[in-house]
């Protein structure tokens, strides 16, 4: 009986169905992105994307929440301090992910099955070799790099036996994160979700296991991370290695290098959104540590953390519309189109409304998670946790806006984007702000740069209406 429903299970979840007469597996053809579009419609196909997106960005918050409450707000500083080099391959999982998502989205729309699979197993073979290669550059560098990105000696023990296990995961971070993009593009969004969902439970109940039970300080709360990635890494190996059947599967790879090149620089916005992540992320440590010290470190850790879980809202939207954007455009179908960017328009203002207000009103509630009510991190986290929730009202957007150009197979326009919101305008307002007004100008610097960020995406999406016919 229960191999018989977790073979129905597996069916439902695969796309599959058995035949009557033979016993045999074949694939019943997905039409699940040729739908009609409505809130209703988009609500329920992007929602597994969204609760996905919010249990992956648990993976680091529940590491700060362990760490800082078990070992110390030092641990929680190196923590912080080690997330750029995590987000190097958050960037490039991201990066293949979304690029080979357009491409495969848009060649199931124009029928054009075995090429979709051929590019999907070659591109994700040239992400494990760049994974790899990635491991032993920072392996081989790994003290030089911790100092560069602000570790002194007071945490530096920390720092190093936080990262030096994550970088043996580098690889796994890179595949689950592609992986979650290409199960939307299978019409599978539910398997995603809960791929994501065994990642983010192995994640939390091994923190608990490794720190609190067995005493393994901050290398512990690094190796539950890890073992997190490596459920949905192997999970997706599995699926799409075993599951010959599906629509998406890896086969005999073919080396199509324009297909690589359109890939990368598809989803280099992304990429470049993650690099800036890392170069900001920096910045603020470098900025903070000389006004507030080890505690500003602190703070901003808070701020960045809570940010993780509250865009993830938007991420997971515009990670979810994104293939019925590109199968729609395969298609040529511009009255599809429009709906979804009426639609997509309505939520991303009204969902940055709800953050913004939400935040403001839970400030405190918030920052308490991670850090003692009173205390001088508190107490900094909140102050600028205020400020830095104006900033929701129009996040929402430009994320859209540059998943929506990718979508469409425009990386260039994606990448301006991604880059001027999450660098350009960050990095220019955290320098000019902070020389201004202090601490203050740190946290106003999020809401200068989303302001100058949402404005330019509006600017590109109504230069391009008539090229793509969207409104």
């Amino acid at each position: 009986m229960c191999s018989t429903v977790c073979y129905t299970l597996f069916q439902r979840l695969t796309g599959t169905t058995e035949t009557g007469g033979e016993g045999k597996l074949e694939v019943k053809m997905n039409n699940s992105l040729d739908k009609k579009i409505t809130f209703a419609s988009l609500m329920r196909f992007t929602m597994p994307s969204i609760i996905m997106m919010v249990v992956m960005s648990m993976y680091t918050v529940v590491d700060g929440m362990f760490v800082s409450r078990l070992i110390g707000t030092d641990a929680f500083s190196a923590v912080n301090i080690v997330y750029p080099l995590i987000s190097i391959t958050i960037g490039l999982g991201t990066m293949f992910g979304v690029g080979i998502t357009a491409i495969v989205s848009r060649k199931l729309g124009e029928g054009k099955r075995q090429e979709a699979n051929e590019n999907l197993t070659f591109v994700v073979l040239v992400a494990v070799l760049t994974g790899l290669v990635l491991t032993l550059a920072v392996m081989a560098f790994l003290k030089d790099l911790l100092y560069l990105l602000g570790a002194n000696q007071d945490i530096y023990g920390y720092c190093y036996d936080y990262a030096w296990i994550l970088v043996l995961f580098f690889v796994p971070n890179i595949l689950q994160l592609m992986f979650q993009s290409i199960y939307v593009a299978d019409g599978k969004p539910a398997m995603g979700l809960i791929v994501a969902i065994l990642g983010g439970l192995t994640n939390i109940i091994l923190d608990y296991v490794f720190i609190a039970v067995c005493n393994m300080g901050i290398a512990g709360a690094a190796v539950a991370t890890g073992l997190g990635y490596l459920v949905p890494a192997v999970t997706g190996i599995c699926l799409f290695g075993l599951n010959r059947s599906g629509n998406l599967h890896f086969v005999r790879p073919k080396k199509e290098w324009r297909v690589l090149l359109h890939a990368v620089t598809n989803g280099s916005s992304e990429m470049v959104n993650s690099l800036s992540g890392s170069v900001t992320t920096f910045l603020f440590n470098v900025i903070l540590m000389r006004l507030a010290g080890q505690n500003g470190v602190a703070a901003v850790a808070i701020l960045l953390y809570l940010d993780f879980i509250l865009i993830a809202i938007s991420l997971g939207y515009s990670m979810g519309v994104s293939p019925l954007i590109s199968y729609n455009y395969g298609c040529g179908n511009p009255k599809k189109l429009k709906k979804i960017y009426r639609v997509s328009l309505l939520f991303n203002t009204g969902i940055g409304a709800v953050m913004t207000t939400a935040t403001l009103i839970f400030a405190g509630a918030l920052t308490a998670v991670f850090a003692p009510k009173g205390s001088d991190v508190y107490l900094l986290a909140v102050e600028g946790l205020k400020i830095y929730a104006i900033s929701y009202l129009f996040k929402g957007y430009s994320i859209f806006a540059s998943a929506l150009f990718t979508a469409f197979g425009n990386g260039k326009v994606s990448a301006i984007l991604s880059c001027m919101r999450t660098f350009v305008f960050l990095v220019i307002g955290l320098v000019t702000l902070s020389a201004i007004w202090g601490i203050r100008g740190v946290w106003c610097a999020p809401v200068l740069a989303e302001l100058l960020a949402v404005l330019l995406a509006l600017y590109y999406t109504v230069k391009k209406r008539k090229e793509y016919h969207y409104i």
